[in-house]
């Protein structure tokens, strides 16, 4: 049992019992309901989760699955920041790393309106109004800057602003915040979008774009690991509140397993685990220059 729940869970029942004797001493009346003698809360107890099979923890994340989020296209090896944290979070709930399952949902797909067959799905996707419509989100789990990368014989290479970055041809994955954070560039032309970041990262080596847009850690993961002509991180930069993005926890739209989600992120970024998680899979994200 998770110890931050313990007194919750009794402060609820000892109310049950005192509100039981309290209706055992009052003359009965057909309209009373006694299926509300507690205050209503959800219960976070393993055995009372909202969950798509009983007894098993559904998670979804896209297919592949890259670093640093993941390790070896393998979710379920409990490697790479949300891997981790997806079981950091199941363990919270009670559930054995043998209870967690892992299915495949195409990112694109995930934040759609309509019946999810997951219970949870993580997946960088970051929080927004317009996402909100449709699905639901946790608190978030981590917030992440935009990033630029190019090829380091590019012209845009050493460029240290907006201003002159406006006459490259960008790309980015389509559906994604990063996509939506070429807007502020203000580039001269339109951005070219691609159905994974995989097919946008091809497009940048074989040059049918000069910049791609991708979140900060997998900016660094990309420019290290995935490009087969050296890459440089041109700069990161914040939407345009000022605000880092934050990555959540989605959801089916109004699913009451939120609630037990919500309490088990807070315990774990209160104890610790999500700042040493970040620090282990995550810290090579400093350093990068600042762009606007």
């Amino acid at each position: 049992m998770n110890p931050v729940r313990r007194p919750a869970r009794l402060a609820a029942l000892a109310a049950a019992s005192l509100l039981t004797l309290a209706v055992g001493c009052a003359p009965a009346d057909e309209g009373d309901d006694d299926t509300n003698a507690s205050d209503g809360a959800a219960s976070c107890e393993k055995a009372d989760l909202p969950l798509k099979k009983a007894g098993q923890l559904t998670i979804g994340t896209d297919s592949p699955a890259y670093e640093p989020w993941f390790v070896d296209d393998d979710p379920s090896n409990g490697k790479g920041f949300e891997s981790a944290v997806a079981y950091a979070v199941a363990d919270q709930l009670g559930f054995a790393d043998d209870e967690v399952v892992w299915e495949a949902v195409p990112f694109n797909t995930s934040y759609q309106p309509g019946e999810k067959s997951f219970d949870f799905d993580i997946n960088q996707v970051s929080i927004t109004e317009e996402r909100a419509n449709a699905v639901t989100f946790s608190e978030p789990y981590y917030k992440a800057a935009q990033a630029i990368i190019t090829l380091e014989n590019s012209p845009y290479a050493k460029a240290t602003s907006f201003a002159e970055l406006k006459d490259a041809q960008f790309g980015a994955q389509v559906g994604t915040t990063s996509l939506n954070a070429i807007d502020q560039i203000a580039p001269t032309k339109q951005p070219r979008v691609y159905d994974d970041s995989n097919q946008a990262t091809k497009a940048l080596e074989v040059g049918q774009i000069d910049a791609l847009v991708l979140d900060l850690p997998s900016a660094f993961y990309t420019t290290a690991a995935v490009l087969s002509e050296p890459g440089v991180i041109v700069g990161q930069f914040q939407p345009e509140t000022g605000q880092s993005e934050e990555f959540g926890l989605l959801l089916q739209k109004d699913s009451e397993l939120v609630t037990c989600l919500d309490e088990a992120i807070t315990t774990l970024r209160e104890d610790g685990t999500l700042a040493d998680l970040e620090e282990q899979w995550l810290s090579q994200t400093t350093g990068v220059p600042e762009l606007s």
